[in-house]
């Protein structure tokens, strides 16, 4: 097993890149880019990281040729001949080649468009444009390369000894989390902490305790290189990148109330089973349930990612009732802001009502908080998201308004469209 700390104190870029592979992702970004280059290749998308932690200074912490360095590495990535062989021969939801000939084909020749970077005061302005296919597989690596150059400029104001503690500290701590959610009878629980990850070798690290100490419990990564790397499962479905994106490309009102259920209508004809996950909050829950076609009440379950969890539990296991459907057949994943405690939390609250799942992200994979003077090592919110699409903007409501984003008059529109009403703010932690 890597020695994390000895790895850091000698630390060295040509031996240790931030993003190692272009697997080095989340598994749903490759289901959603194999979606769009089949349903909207010649679509236009501008991506842009967005710092919901204003506090943490960026542009101070991390050197702007480091970062260039990083993200110009990345682009020097090509698909290896054993990630090709392992996406196309492998069984992902119990599904052989689940990735077509006519994406391989693409994926394995295909290299990351042009970025655009620029200090903004005491932040970076990063953005990404080019063809959506493309530019969509921006948006994990960016954001990992910034955590951890953040991480990376903490750390390298330590010593060797004061390091060793750091991690030691820090395995203590997650090895406590495991054992209690041992504890936790009929627990399904993965990691989905790529995104915002402490750094790479720390979530692979992280991935490895979670299946020795959870077994079974452990269902499995988002991380595709570290999925095939420990020879466990992949896991992911969509995100809300697709509906914001379909949303800016309507024509009219009318197309874009329709536009989130077109997304699921594409994703229908490509997938089933367990790849079957409704994300509803994009332009708010109730209202989205409210008003789906009654084919999508059979899907496997859905996902909760914003918003109160138990209400939005709650809100799905009544449309399923009020559909004929057995919410305890049903699939619901918990995949925002997760830590223990909400975990044990949920589970209580939901056993036998509904399958509940969980996809344990930020305090799974980033969880230094309080380990270094000045907590400079607590995780913190920063985002990538598509901005605009064929130059018209996009817009998430989310059933939590503390994470809306687009123009003030769209978001407007978007509400009064949807019928998105009173909302209830929530802090965004992670």
């Amino acid at each position: 097993m890597v020695d994390i700390a000895t790895r850091v104190y000698n630390h060295n870029f040509k031996i240790d890149p931030i993003v190692r592979s272009l697997i080095d992702t989340d598994f749903y970004k490759l289901l959603m880019c194999q979606s769009v280059l089949r349903n909207r290749p010649d679509t236009t998308v501008t991506f842009s990281l967005i710092n919901r932690s204003t506090h943490i200074p960026l542009a101070d912490l991390i050197d702007e040729g480091e970062l260039r360095e990083q993200l110009d590495h990345v682009r020097s990535i090509s698909l290896t001949r054993g990630e090709s062989t392992w996406l196309r021969g492998n069984t992902f939801y119990g599904k052989r080649q689940m990735f077509s000939s006519s994406f391989m084909e693409w994926f394995e020749t295909m290299r990351l468009p042009p970025y655009q970077l620029e200090r903004k005061g005491d932040q970076y302005e990063l953005t990404f444009e080019g063809s959506w296919p493309e530019v969509m597989l921006w948006e994990i690596p960016a954001l990992a390369i910034l955590m951890e150059l953040r991480s990376r400029a903490v750390l390298a104001r330590m010593g060797k000894f004061e390091l060793q503690v750091l991690y030691a500290r820090a395995m203590t701590r997650l090895w406590e989390k495991i054992e209690r959610l041992r504890a936790i009878k009929g627990l399904k629980i993965a990691d989905f902490g790529t995104r915002r990850r402490h750094s790479f070798l720390w979530q692979d690290w992280c991935v490895q305790a979670m299946a020795e100490g959870l077994g079974d419990a452990f269902v499995g990564t988002s991380n595709c290189r570290i999925a095939m790397r420990r020879d466990i499962e992949a896991i992911g479905t969509n995100a809300h990148e697709l509906p914001m994106v379909y949303s800016a490309l309507a024509d009219s009102d009318d197309d874009l109330r329709e536009a989130p259920y077109k997304v699921l209508a594409d994703w229908h004809e490509e997938h089933e089973g367990n790849l079957r996950i409704i994300l509803p909050d994009t332009y708010g829950t109730e209202g989205f349930l409210k008003n789906a076609p009654d084919w999508l009440a059979g899907w496997t379950g859905i996902r909760i990612d914003s918003g109160d969890p138990v209400a939005g539990a709650e809100t799905a296991i009544r449309w399923w009732k009020e559909r004929g459907e057995d919410p305890r057949q049903k699939l619901v994943i918990f995949s925002d802001g997760l830590d223990v405690e909400k975990i044990e939390e949920l589970h209580a609250k939901f056993v036998g009502r509904v399958k509940a799942s969980f996809g344990w992200g930020t305090l799974l994979t980033n969880d230094f908080r309080g380990l270094v003077a000045g907590d400079r090592l607590a995780p913190f919110s920063l985002v990538c998201k598509a901005v605009a699409a064929d130059g018209r903007p996009t817009v998430k409501l989310s059933d939590n308004p503390n994470k809306a984003m687009g123009p003030k008059d769209e978001i407007a529109r978007y509400k009064r469209v949807f019928g998105v009403g009173a909302q209830e703010r929530i802090d965004v932690i992670v």
